[in-house]
């Protein structure tokens, strides 16, 4: 099986549709279908399912597609570190990152690494802290920022910043004018969550616990900002990070949590099990020195 066709494998995976994903690799669909043969022979199983004419990705495929992402991200990584070795001062860090550290966290550690090393270029992914260890761990990127610390074996962590958990409410809120708060006073209010696969509703669900509370959900999102803007408008409290000043929405109100656990680490996550690329072990050492504290600002 070449590279090439374990790339369009994944392409039709990911799109589980012939033409649509013969149009993205820019090849024709006989050419892809051909592809997918051959490497079905070499496996020695199917790895669709063919349902009224439709492709669904099966369990053999899913072990394939698991281990090809694994192969092509190590080809890649080699690639990388080929070029960092024959050029140390360019080549590219594959940085993934939480959408909430997108506006702050991620720009300053590269900022701080750019000024030191200004060739450097950075692919960046945003994504949820269960997709980012999945892109760490699979290949898809080099190292991650995420929050809270993965219980994962395989993964290395370097904690970054600790953030104060809140409770975000409406300005019209009877508590919105308390300094600090304990969980357990909204113990009756409806709260707006984030769905039960990300890390700050498992960080929640373990406050929720430690209150005494059985939360009565009101609505589950898939963005912090979306749980504050729902809050603004009336519709529930919820638990968020302090935000930054850029990023308060403005017609809520956040009132620090005074409970012991109420907090989220931010930290940078990599697979220890693979070689890195030695600009990648440069912005990791820059990283962990603490140095982009200090850079000047912008």
């Amino acid at each position: 099986m070449t590279v090439d066709e374990l790339e369009w494998f994944v392409v039709l995976a990911e799109t589980e549709h012939m033409t649509q994903a013969a149009t993205q690799l820019n090849i024709s669909q006989p050419t892809l279908s051909r592809g997918l043969a051959r490497l079905e022979r070499q496996v020695g199983a199917p790895l669709f399912d063919r349902v009224n004419r439709r492709l669904r990705l099966n369990v053999y495929g899913r072990v394939l597609l698991e281990h090809t992402r694994r192969s092509l991200g190590e080809l890649d990584a080699a690639g990388e570190r080929i070029r960092s070795l024959r050029d140390p001062e360019h080549g590219s860090v594959r940085l993934a990152f939480l959408h909430s550290v997108a506006t702050w966290l991620a720009p300053e550690l590269i900022r701080g690494f750019r000024i030191e090393a200004p060739g450097v270029q950075f692919s960046l992914t945003q994504a949820a802290s269960y997709e980012l260890l999945a892109h760490v761990r699979e290949g898809q990127a080099d190292i991650a920022i995420t929050g809270p610390r993965p219980d994962v074996e395989d993964l290395g962590w370097h904690p970054l910043h600790r953030e104060q958990l809140c409770l975000v409410v409406p300005r019209d809120h009877p508590a919105a004018s308390l300094d600090q708060v304990d969980l357990a006073a909204a113990a009756n209010e409806p709260f707006i969550v984030l769905g039960r696969e990300f890390g700050l509703r498992q960080l929640t669900e373990d406050l929720f616990a430690h209150a005494g509370i059985a939360p009565d959900i009101a609505f589950e999102s898939a963005e912090i900002a979306t749980m504050e803007g729902l809050v603004a408008a009336g519709l529930g409290v919820a638990v968020v990070p302090t935000p930054r000043l850029d990023r308060a929405e403005p017609n809520a109100v956040y009132i620090p949590l005074t409970d012991a656990a109420a907090h989220r680490e931010l930290g940078l996550v990599w697979h220890e099990e693979v070689a890195r690329s030695p600009l990648t072990e440069r912005f990791m050492g820059f990283v962990f020195s603490d140095r982009w504290r200090r850079a000047p600002a912008s």
